[in-house]
């Protein structure tokens, strides 16, 4: 079975997409994960990306496309993939068209904007060790302190309240549209995520029966 995940940053598509993929025994496939691989195996279009990332600049869709086409060449793909941060565009999406590649289903985690804000900016990372805490659903045992290591907790510049809303502003502009993109196609199926992740995967599993 071949698989998308949409849903916004902070819904938890990444965590059902590893979900799933243990569960089904099929690679998940994320952009940043194999644009870092392409990197450092300095593959035709890892070198190509290199140029761009080391400018400061946003890796192209042809570049992008091309990475993601080679990974979905590579054998453990051949019983079916999950695809986790791509498509982004409904350009890309229209590209993974052009390449022949099947799409079984497109699962959208849906979770409100507020609801995101508030996981997202009160999560707290180790410096140390990485361990992931949250000031209000996984509170560590004495506060602003890692109950693993020791080390100090502290929140990510990509979990300030500023960054989330700039980053759920482009999701909604860009990646929105793929829903009404994939339910034009009769692949859309909208999990509401839910405050429990457990709760949330046994609505991803039924809607993947389905």
């Amino acid at each position: 079975m071949n698989i998308i995940f949409l849903g916004a940053p902070g819904a938890g598509k990444g965590t059902q997409a590893e979900i799933v993929s243990k569960k089904l025994s099929i690679p998940t496939v994320s952009t940043g994960n194999i644009i870092r691989a392409a990197l450092k195996d300095e593959t035709e279009m890892g070198l190509k990306a290199k140029e761009y990332i080391e400018a400061g600049k946003l890796v192209p869709d042809d570049v992008v496309i091309g990475i993601i086409k080679d990974r979905l060449s590579e054998s453990d793909c051949a019983k079916g993939f999950i695809l986790d941060g791509f498509p982004r565009t409904i350009p890309q999406a229209k590209a993974l068209d052009d390449m022949g590649i099947v799409i079984d289903k497109v699962i959208d985690i849906e979770v409100a904007d507020e609801n995101i804000a508030k996981r997202m900016s009160g999560r707290r990372v180790c410096k140390s060790c990485g361990s992931s805490y949250h000031t209000e659903y996984k509170k560590p045992a004495k506060e602003g302190v890692c109950n693993a290591c020791g080390g100090e907790l502290v929140r990510r510049k990509d979990d300030a309240p500023e960054t989330v809303l700039e980053r759920l502003k482009v999701y909604h502009e860009e990646t929105e549209p793929l829903k009404e993109y994939y339910a034009s196609k009769g692949k859309l199926v909208i999990v509401e995520g839910q405050e429990e992740v457990s709760d949330t995967t046994a609505l991803t599993l039924k809607a993947l029966e389905d």
